[in-house]
């Protein structure tokens, strides 16, 4: 997953246009994932209050660390990605992304 400029304007669109929206499909095909998924949802729900402004500041601080350990999106399930599926998840089910507003 690159990181082109402005992905911090919208950092919950940019992550579901490049990650989220494939991931939750396949989330229908591998019932694993969603075990997965739910339980980083869950981790995440706890951490930080479900509202748009903190899970924007929660991912964006995600990204941040995984930008400085070279993380990058291959298509492999890994931790970082299904935190990442987690978060998106989460987004769609609150409707975060349902209107036009920057998240």
């Amino acid at each position: 997953m690159l990181f082109e400029e402005g992905w911090s304007a919208a950092p919950l669109r940019w992550l579901m246009e490049r990650l989220g929206e494939p991931q939750l499909a396949r989330m229908a095909e591998e019932p694993w994932l969603v075990a997965a998924v739910d339980q980083h949802a869950a981790e995440v729900r706890d951490a930080v209050a479900l509202d748009r402004e903190a899970l924007v500041d929660y991912l964006v601080g995600f990204l941040d660390v995984l930008r400085e350990r070279g993380w990058t999106f291959t298509g492999e399930i890994d931790g970082a990605a299904v935190r990442l599926t987690a978060i998106c998840w989460l987004a769609r089910e609150m409707g975060f992304l349902a209107d036009e507003l920057p998240a």
